[in-house]
């Protein structure tokens, strides 16, 4: 099974921040240069194949990946764009353990989402990862 901590996990590998500025569930204070992992809120139900679980070969992680960059619309728009490649790009790859038989970029690009309060950049890639069962 792949949880948000082993997205995390995953994520932080990809060396494009500090391991310490990319989060899991919470993005605590903000830091410039932060990544976060949250799941993806969407009720899609539960993906069983006719057969039941034995005929059911892969699961599927939803994830929503928040880019809090710094206050440059083309920095965070950059590194969005990196991370993005990375994980369409991504193949013969394992979190926790677990074959991942490929990732689903749910949008066209990273949305931006515009700044926050401090005016910083975010932006937000949403994935789905398939898994082997």
């Amino acid at each position: 099974m792949i949880g948000l901590a082993d997205v995390r996990d995953y994520i932080a590998t990809l060396s494009l921040t500090k391991d310490e500025n990319v989060y899991s569930g919470k993005l605590d204070n903000k830091k410039d240069k932060s990544i976060g992992i949250y799941n993806l809120k969407q009720n899609t139900g539960a993906r069983i194949c006719l057969g039941g679980l034995e005929s059911t070969p892969y699961r599927i992680k939803p994830i929503s990946i928040l880019v809090h960059w710094n206050k440059s619309q083309r920095d965070t728009e950059k590194v969005s764009m990196q991370l993005y490649e990375l994980l369409q790009n991504s193949s013969k790859i394992q979190i926790n353990n677990e074959k991942v038989s490929y990732i689903k970029m749910l949008s066209d690009e990273p949305i931006d989402v515009g700044t926050d309060d401090s005016g910083v950049y975010e932006s937000v890639i949403q994935i789905e990862i398939y898994y082997e069962r």
